[in-house]
């Protein structure tokens, strides 16, 4: 656990600013995306205002234009996993993964409370509201609340034991659950079950919806099934066109029946499945759809991958409603003239504002964009699944992968006419009519899963490959190349920048390491940064950023003799990803898609004696809650003998994180609880004079 000290203590009062700091404006700024990560969920409330569920660290998001526009509403919610939502009254509930059970907002969502007494469950798939009742279906079978969430009691009677509920629906005084390939009936209130499977040959269960008498259940691999007297008997139904047999999601409203299916088809009957119509224009085939909801005139569809799509006139024709939904992970980005190009685990996405909105160009249904490249009007993309090019700033793609050792292209250069792609196993290769046709290039430099080629630079005649075995150099245009690592500790080199005669390198966990003498040897010039790995890095005249995976950015102005951080507004400090566009730095981050911040506020700046601490002080870790590891920072106002120790809810210490004298100053150190238990955890830190205490939770 490598600790940094930093002997600046903000942005604000621990530097001296050319431009004052206090303004509002100088911090970063979220853009409108990109939107990522599945939509489980959407509920409507009475006052029409529309709420979206995104699962993996997503969040709660609210719209009240019709999905003009989102907002996050996450305070209070302990886990963003967020699989279910109901509505009950103005009651807003959200059923989530990993432990954190079901949460209530009484007000819109403008803050959440956990409502989970009783419910024992980890995972609350679904949820549904009967009457005074709300139910959940979790992974340990369905839950009964007759008080708002206040408090829970199991409803499994007839139920196998730890049953996994996959979906609930409400028929008049009936509740239906669906459970593996059976569907089951309680007639009162979930205290019995009994299982309703007559003429049943379905696969596993993936959705139910229910309309007056008419129940309608969407199984995996078996297409759609119809009972109209309470599941005694099924029949199976398909829309003439349909082609696929995977039914992803179904909504009822009225007599209009919509089905999902996974290859991305949706269909719509007016008439209870006896006529169809096919979706139109707009609806992606790569998004299948999970979850449907009604507003009105209004019809909104979340997709695994593709955000929220909104119809207003009968699934005839689909248009993107996800501006706002910032929950993509970015993993590269690039420009040309003003488009700003967003590389995410999905997909590649557009912005011609300055990220005010974007737009999905469709390259992609779930491969990850690791890498981006652009040759005058050309856009390359490096991904799983080889490289693509783009001439029209995304609108259509070809895949220009012939002769690619490995499929895998986590790096890309440009170099003239020449196109290099770093691989991961397959080393590097060159296309010297972009892309059309590749050839290796790897004499020298070991290839094999463990020499992934995770960076690529080019210094005059020199180019630069960071892989995991260090730094190698090509004085030849890759036909010869040698290890250049002498000095270099950082086990992976995940980034470069050029600065006349300066290369520097972003390592994993190592920092950032300067060469002066074209990679022959290397200093680290980390004063300043924290222990995580620098996953990007990016300049702008003398000033260098570095993008980390744990910390935010941080920026340089004298080649590394010490890093400042910038973090000041930036919520999600993962970053992976930074471009410069125009007056701007963007960053794309973990989970929050892509943030933006004038180059200005953060140049601008110079060290000041005034810098150090004034009081003794432990900050609250991040990210909390955190899975597998976390920053932790505190402050020195003089020297001392201090240590930081972690302790679990029993008193007993599971690590010692510091345990020397240290100067004043500011300091960051890493918790890595991989081998720890999920739970609350407590970090103590002591000097001669003082101690404070935190809380932390560790959410597996």
């Amino acid at each position: 656990m490598k600790e940094v000290w930093m002997t600046t203590r903000s942005i604000c009062a621990a530097i001296v600013v050319v431009v004052s700091c206090s303004g509002a404006s100088a911090q970063w700024v979220q853009t409108g995306g990109p939107y990522g990560k599945g939509v489980n969920s959407i509920a409507v409330t009475a006052g029409t205002d529309l709420f979206a569920g995104i699962g993996d660290g997503g969040g709660v998001f609210r719209s009240t234009d019709n999905g003009t526009s989102w907002a996050a509403v996450n305070s209070g919610l302990t886990s963003l996993d967020v699989l279910s939502l109901a509505v009950s009254g103005t009651n807003i509930f959200a059923g989530t993964g990993i432990g954190g059970g079901v949460f209530r907002s009484t007000n819109n969502g403008a803050a959440w409370t956990a409502a989970t007494a009783g419910l024992t469950a980890s995972y609350v798939y679904t949820l549904a509201v009967k009457g005074t009742s709300l139910f959940a279906g979790t992974d340990m079978g369905v839950f009964r609340s007759t008080n708002n969430g206040t408090g829970w009691t199991a409803a499994n009677a007839g139920l196998p034991t730890y049953a996994y509920i996959e979906a609930l629906a409400v028929s008049g005084t009936n509740l239906f659950a669906a459970i593996g390939s059976s569907v089951y009936l309680s007639t009162d209130n979930g205290t019995n079950w009994t299982a309703v499977t007559a003429g049943w040959y379905g696969n596993n269960v993936q959705s139910l919806a229910a309309n007056g008498t008419n129940l309608f259940a969407g199984t995996e691999g078996m297409g759609a099934f119809r009972s109209t007297n309470n599941g005694t008997s099924w029949t199976s139904f398909w829309p003439p066109s349909a082609t696929s047999s995977d039914v992803s999601s179904l909504a009822v409203s009225g007599a209009n029946l919509i089905v999902g299916y996974q290859n991305g088809d949706v269909f719509l009957s007016p008439d209870n499945g006896a006529t169809w119509t096919t979706a139109g224009n707009g609806l992606p085939k790569y998004a299948y759809t999970t979850a449907f909801a009604f507003a009105g005139s209004h019809l909104f569809a979340g997709t695994v991958n593709g955000g929220v799509f909104l119809s207003t006139d009968n699934n005839a024709s689909w248009t993107q409603a996800s501006n706002g939904l910032t929950t993509a992970t970015v993993l590269s980005l690039a420009r040309i003239g003003t488009n700003l190009f967003a590389g995410t685990g999905d997909d590649v996405f557009l912005s011609t504002n300055n990220g005010a909105s974007w737009t999905q160009t469709g390259l992609s249904s779930d491969e990850s964009v690791y890498s981006l490249a652009v040759r005058g009007t050309t856009l390359f993309a490096g991904m799983h699944g080889g490289v693509f090019s783009s001439t029209n700033n995304g609108k259509t793609w070809i895949q220009t992968s012939n002769g690619l050792t490995n499929s895998d292209v986590p790096s890309l250069l440009v170099n003239g006419t020449d196109l290099f792609a770093g691989t991961y196993g397959g080393g590097v290769c060159l296309s010297t009519n972009g892309g059309a046709l590749w050839t290796a290039v790897n004499s020298g430099i070991p290839t094999g899963p463990s020499r992934g080629v995770s960076s690529l630079a080019v210094s005059g005649t020199n180019i630069f490959a960071g892989t995991g075995g260090g730094v190698y150099l090509s004085t030849n245009n890759g036909t010869d190349w040698s290890l250049a690592s002498s000095g270099l500790t950082g086990p992976t080199v995940w980034a470069f920048a050029v600065s006349g005669g300066n290369l520097f390198a972003g390592t994993q966990s190592g920092g950032v390491f300067l060469s002066t003498n074209n990679g022959t040897t290397w200093n680290a010039v980390t004063l300043g940064l924290p222990s995580s790995s620098v996953n990007a890095l990016a300049l702008s005249g003398t000033s260098l950023f570095a993008g980390t995976g744990s910390s935010g950015v941080f920026v340089t102005t004298n080649d590394g003799s010490n890093w400042i951080p910038a973090n000041s507004g930036l919520v999600d400090i993962g970053v992976y990803a930074l471009a410069l566009s125009g007056a701007n730095l963007f960053a794309g981050t973990t989970g929050k898609g892509v943030w933006m911040r004038p180059i200005s506020e953060m140049t601008s700046v110079r060290l000041s004696s005034e810098a150090l601490p004034t009081e003794f002080s432990l900050q609250q870790n991040f990210p909390n809650p955190f899975n597998p590891s976390t920053t932790i920072r505190y402050e020195l106002p003089h020297s001392s003998r201090v240590s930081l120790k972690v302790y679990n809810t029993l008193g007993q210490e599971v690590a010692t994180l510091v345990n020397e004298t240290k100067p004043a100053g500011v300091y960051t150190v890493e918790f890595d609880a991989r081998r720890q238990a999920s739970g609350v955890y407590y970090y103590r830190l002591f000097s001669v004079s003082s101690v404070e205490t935190r809380k932390m939770i560790l959410m597996r």
